[in-house]
């Protein structure tokens, strides 16, 4: 809900509707009152409900999400080169891999104007109109006859999915309190496990369309996942709720409970629309570092997401058998995915769960590296996708809980996933068709990737711990502890963010 502070009064600038008046609310409003109003039992019970009506939805929307930009990975076992008149060898050679690369810059391009688009526009309007975009895209990519063509789709492709993933991340923290979110968005990018899953298994079905109107198998791949996207994303304006005090699926006093929470939880933060707080976050260097230990994770991401069907198939299995068999890792990765969440955000620390799956991740990609021997090779891509896949959700969380402020916390997770979502173009020229079948250099690339981030994470964390040490210290020096903060005191630097006196890191 945006807020604007006029003399002390909180006015209510958000209605789905238009033309209602906008809701005054006094600081000694309910609203307002900073008094716990529910026990632990009912806390719980309003959690489950948040993520029954919040999380579910957008889980969706990313399975579709993820599907609707990696199936082409399934389609290329299904003829699309062939089809396209795309080499597979010599000159030319590479145009699948830079039909894969052109989608990244675009949708990196759209995740900062997206988010802010969000906050200025309402979650369900914005969310819809770039689902709606993505859908035909999806649909298009179906009706191409050549390589320009697919590349002019995975271009608006691109353009119009870049806003879903920084979107909703930023969304849920509208809802959740800061170490509730883990979980939530482990929930919420389990469905990129699932898709990977869902989508080798729905490939392989779809495939048995290959002739049907004189399209091959490739084609219905694309049209038939699309519509199922276009499907959903009629229903998507009335399934998501904007804020807490419109949603219809809330009570009053829920509603009123949603809000203390979370304006307890920021310690008061500003989260106005103000220019200067995008400012704060493009001059912030923790985001930055954060920018780097994502690109080093997103890129084996992509990796697995778009070359696992290939990888697998070249340790000698056929096409059908290799969609089958990239199954089971997806599902293992789904359960550590969504475990890690629950268990960080019950312990409140991210870094030192973030090293232990990059260590995973490194292990498997060395031993796809390493091992000519199938067994190992695909022992290993369980490492990988399991060391990978759980860091996404852990880095954006903690990132996010670590920026003080809502619009710079929005700006910054947009930095912070766009940047990592460049690695996907990287990911595109790991896997060249001159270092098949094992693909060595690029299994190393990754492996060195995941490196990278490993020692930026242990320096990060080093960091939030010392500086979390010196606050204390100069607290202690003060005889002011955070608890002790008036409203007054927290209002004084609501504009610092999380350089505030008051504000600890989530190390």
């Amino acid at each position: 809900m945006e807020k604007v502070n006029h003399s002390d009064t909180l006015v209510d600038l958000d209605t789905k509707t238009t033309g209602d008046v906008p809701k005054v609310v006094t600081d000694d409003s309910p609203e307002y009152n900073d008094e716990p109003q529910f026990d632990t039992r009912m806390t719980k019970t309003l959690l489950r409900k948040l993520d029954w009506h919040i999380v579910s939805f957008l889980a969706l929307l990313y399975l579709l999400s993820f599907l609707d930009r990696t199936n082409i990975g399934n389609a290329k076992l299904f003829k699309l080169q062939e089809d396209l008149h795309m080499p597979t060898k010599g000159p030319g050679s590479l145009q699948y891999n830079t039909a894969l690369a052109v989608f990244f810059p675009f949708y990196v391009a759209a995740e900062i104007p997206s988010n802010m688009m969000m906050k200025r526009l309402r979650p369900s309007l914005w969310l819809t109109i770039i689902m709606i975009g993505w859908s035909v895209c999806t649909i298009a990519m179906g009706f191409v006859k050549n390589f320009h063509g697919l590349l002019a789709v995975r271009i608006f492709l691109g353009i119009c999915e870049g806003g879903l993933f920084p979107g909703v991340t930023y969304y849920i923290t509208m809802w959740y309190c800061r170490h509730e979110c883990g979980l939530r968005m482990a929930l919420f990018f389990s469905a990129a496990t699932a898709a990977g899953a869902f989508g080798g298994l729905l490939a392989f079905a779809i495939n048995k369309m290959s002739g049907k109107g004189g399209r091959g198998g490739w084609s219905w791949i694309f049209i038939l996942e699309g519509i199922l996207t276009f499907i959903v994303a009629c229903t998507a304006y009335w399934m998501i709720n904007d804020y807490p005090r419109t949603a219809k699926f809330l009570t009053e006093e829920e509603r009123t409970e949603v809000e203390r929470r979370l304006k307890a939880d920021s310690n008061s933060l500003a989260d106005k629309y103000d220019l200067k707080y995008v400012k704060h976050a493009l001059l912030d260097w923790k985001i930055y570092v954060h920018m780097f230990i994502t690109i080093g994770i997103y890129t084996p991401l992509y990796s697995i997401s778009l070359f696992l069907p290939t990888i697998v198939k070249n340790m000698g299995y056929t096409n059908e058998t290799s969609q089958l068999m990239t199954i089971p890792p997806y599902v293992v990765a789904c359960i550590f995915t969504i475990g890690v969440g629950y268990i960080t955000d019950k312990a409140k620390q991210r870094g030192i769960y973030m090293g232990i799956f990059e260590l995973s991740a490194i292990l498997g990609f060395s031993m796809l590296a390493g091992s000519a021997k199938p067994g190992i090779q695909y022992t290993g891509t369980f490492f990988a996708a399991s060391g990978i896949y759980p860091l996404v959700p852990l880095g954006v969380a903690w990132n996010g809980n670590n920026i003080g402020g809502s619009l710079k916390r929005g700006v910054g997770i947009a930095m912070h996933v766009g940047f990592g979502n460049l690695g996907g173009a990287i990911s595109a020229f790991c896997f060249l068709p001159q270092y098949s079948p094992r693909f060595i250099p690029g299994q190393v690339t990754l492996a060195s990737m995941v490196a990278m981030s490993f020692c930026l994470t242990v320096i990060m964390s080093w960091y939030l711990r010392r500086e979390n040490a010196s606050r204390d210290q100069w607290a202690l020096e003060h005889n002011l502890q955070p608890t002790d903060y008036t409203e007054a005191q927290k209002h004084d630097e609501r504009e610092r963010g999380d350089n505030a006196t008051f504000f600890r890191y989530t190390v």
